[in-house]
């Protein structure tokens, strides 16, 4: 085994029981992985520097081929079912050794980080990967180390990621030939058979919201900024509803796009970068995202021009899902080391494709702890393989249902406490579309949601009149800053008010359904829809 690179570990590979690699790279910095990238023909540079790659089949994520490893660690305190489906220490051994058999005589990449920018809370972690822009990938995530301290690096967490081993569904207990298990005890998540990055980051994700509520902090799928006071605010969402887009706004400086931790000292980010849809990036609504592109950008999926190496956003032939991974440096004015305040708003994002829910709303803490729990969205044709062309209703609790090894209530219960504690305002701001559901309606502008959000975080709308949402029981504001009122009220934007009526009956009796899973009562209960 011969290493190349910058101060490996003494904590050699070895005790990940990998032996006979044949080039070991250490910690290898963004030039040197771009160019062994290149002469591995895993992508190519485009005009303005960044790399581009293909992820093949996967293009996504692969839920339905993520496990856990159930043993006396993870028996008791893991919540076992279609997300966290599970996976025997035999099977895991057998699989695992197949794989440390792949990999001999291979070359091989290292990344030693950390994940969480608060020092109090950072996990030691280590990346191995066969294909050197995951390794890329990785160094740009996660919280990258001392360059001079990696030979004492000691990972208390690790990934091993290898997209050419493939499974053997039959005999390895899988349920393809991807794979993505997570094993507590051996403090090992290993990944084959997808060559889609996000896996990586999601996996040690999944190991952050295990392990930091038993500690008292909060993770959350989120985004965060901060504004010209100091005053931090958290974006919930799932894909697609503009977490990442609303959170890089020029007027604010950005913590981070995706995960953070909120502990009894304040915010943080758990990682060291970002990864940001691009599909129909535009330079005029998202300029941060757009001058993020460049030398030591990951780009996957994006359609290039290879004559010229000219990039087109807007062609989504290979994916909706194309994706811009960076280090959060590049975003101006980023906050390093990503640690905020305690926040004073928390907005929770929705794209609804039905066109009822209001573009704007202020929540009350058992309404934010209902809406939390919940987790809705809906998607559309083209955001996912499969997908009819009406919408779908989506509901994922605490807005990260694919990443919480614990219950929901455990990260709801953390919530409402911090909320309450802090007097932290909740907003639900919709995405979505208005004057119609999807197909009839028009989806609401990008400008104009930032305007309600500006107000919201601005305290604008604190000086407003409310009037209760007939069915939803959120307070809509009756004004907002430049914005049409007649925006505001659903309703009034649909030509066919009965119509509205119905659709807005049936989402409500969505969130009921979903809602009964919980088993929860009182006050947080009492917050849900109506059905009139």
């Amino acid at each position: 085994m011969q290493n190349s690179g910058i101060r490996p570990s003494y904590f050699g590979l070895e005790e990940h029981g990998i032996r006979n690699a044949n080039t070991v790279f250490w910690n290898l910095g963004t030039a040197q992985l771009i160019e062994k990238a290149i002469q591995r023909r895993e992508g190519l540079l485009a005009s303005g520097g960044a790399l581009v790659v293909r992820t093949g089949d996967h293009t996504g994520r692969s839920p339905k081929d993520k496990f856990v490893v159930r043993d006396e660690t993870t028996e008791s305190s893991v919540n076992w079912g279609p997300v966290n489906q599970p996976f025997t220490p035999q099977a895991f051994d057998w699989l695992y050794g197949k794989l440390l058999a792949y990999l001999q005589a291979r070359d091989l990449y290292v990344q030693d980080c950390f994940a969480g920018a608060d020092p109090d809370y950072h996990l030691p972690i280590r990346v191995i990967t066969e294909r050197a822009w995951h390794n890329l990938f990785a160094r740009q995530l996660f919280v990258r180390p001392d360059p001079f301290s990696t030979d004492q690096h000691v990972p208390q967490f690790t990934v091993i990621d290898a997209p050419g081993f493939r499974a053997d569904a039959a005999g390895d207990g899988t349920n393809s030939d991807v794979f993505i298990i997570v094993n507590f005890t051996k403090k090992l998540i290993i990944i084959g058979g997808t060559s889609y990055a996000g896996e990586i980051k999601k996996g040690i994700f999944s190991v952050l919201n295990y392990f930091l509520p038993a500690r008292g902090v909060l993770p959350m799928h989120c985004s965060a900024n901060v504004g010209a006071s100091g005053d931090t605010a958290l974006f919930f969402g799932l894909s697609g509803t503009g977490k990442t887009t609303l959170s890089a706004d020029p007027g604010r400086r950005l913590i981070g796009d995706d995960e953070h931790g909120w502990s009894s000292r304040g915010v943080f980010n758990f990682e060291g970068g970002c990864y940001a849809k691009c599909i129909r990036l535009n330079k005029e609504t998202e300029p941060q995202i757009w001058n993020a592109i460049r030398f030591g950008t990951v780009l996957e999926n994006v359609a290039v021009d290879t004559a010229w190496r000219l990039l087109d956003y807007d062609d989504a032939s290979l994916t909706e899902n194309t994706r811009a991974a960076y280090p959060v440096t590049f975003i101006e004015d980023a906050i390093v080391p990503g640690i905020g305040e305690h926040p004073k708003n928390v907005v929770f994002l929705t794209l609804d494709a039905f066109g009822v829910l209001p573009p704007v709303a202020r929540l009350s803490p058992e309404q934010a702890m209902y809406h939390f729990l919940s987790g809705y969205t809906a998607k559309v044709a083209g955001t996912e393989r499969g997908l009819s062309k009406d919408p779908e209703a989506t509901f994922s609790a605490c807005f990260g249902a694919p990443f919480l090894p614990r219950s929901p209530q455990v990260y709801a219960e953390l919530l409402g406490e911090r909320v309450r504690k802090h007097q932290a305002r909740c907003w639900l701001i919709n995405t979505g579309w208005s004057g119609g559901g999807f197909g009839v309606g028009k989806r609401m502008s990008l400008p104009v949601t930032r305007a309600m959000v500006s107000a919201a975080l601005g305290g604008q709308l604190d000086q407003v009149s409310y009037r209760p949402d007939p069915t939803f029981r959120i307070e809509v504001p009756m004004e907002c800053p430049g914005v049409d009122p007649e925006i505001l009220n659903p309703r009034e934007t649909w030509s066919d008010p009965a119509a509205y009526d119905q659709a807005a009956r049936d989402l409500a009796g969505r969130f009921r359904q979903n809602f009964e899973k919980f088993g929860i009562g009182g006050e947080i209960r009492a917050a849900e829809p109506v059905l009139a």
